[in-house]
């Protein structure tokens, strides 16, 4: 086992460093993904979120946030993490096929004035694209947030926030501290 001083300098830096690039090249792409969920928000909509592995998490988190409170005691917000019911998860999984247990519960659930939110890195994961396409049968809008090219989610999406990298990991990363910010924003002005 070594001793040396691990280097936990370097990889922030790494992550400020994304961080200004996305603050100063999609600084509208992020303008309109609150107003989205602003609006959602206000009519009284219900946010769904959705996505896998640590995305899944990310999609917890979120709708946690809306539900019980961020920085502000207020009114709680409709919001439902499409990741949490293993029952579900598991019967439609099990019955019709995992690539459709996010679009199943968006058929049986969302109603026009709500907002899918996607989180997924690749934009290419078979059961977050079938969730936007049930959405869109719907007339429901899909805000995406992604990474890399926003693979083919970019195009089913009425709007995507893509972090310009790679790193899975440093897409997450920014993803929540993004949807951090609407949320205290929503809180804000809500």
């Amino acid at each position: 086992m070594s001793n040396a001083t691990p280097d936990f300098a370097a990889p922030l830096r790494e992550l400020a460093e994304l961080a200004t690039r996305v603050a100063e090249q999609i600084g509208e792409q992020l303008t309109e993904a609150h107003r989205l969920v602003r609006e959602t928000v206000a009519r009284g909509g219900t946010l769904f979120f959705c996505g896998n592995g640590g995305s899944a998490a990310d999609a917890q988190h979120m709708a946690t946030e809306y539900v019980v409170r961020y920085m502000r005691n207020r009114r709680a917000y409709p919001a439902i993490a499409l990741t949490t019911d293993t029952s579900l998860l598991t019967a439609a999984g099990n019955d019709i096929g995992f690539d459709n247990v996010f679009a199943r519960q968006v058929e049986a659930l969302a109603k026009p004035g709500d907002l899918l939110v996607i989180h997924s890195t690749s934009g290419n994961s078979p059961n977050v694209l079938r969730a936007a396409e049930a959405a869109r049968a719907r007339g429901i809008p899909v805000l995406a947030f992604s990474a890399r090219d926003g693979g083919a989610l970019r195009a089913l999406a009425d709007h995507s926030v893509i972090i310009p990298t790679d790193r899975t990991d440093r897409a997450q990363e920014l993803h929540l501290c993004i949807e951090h910010v609407i949320c205290d924003l929503v809180e804000r002005t809500l």
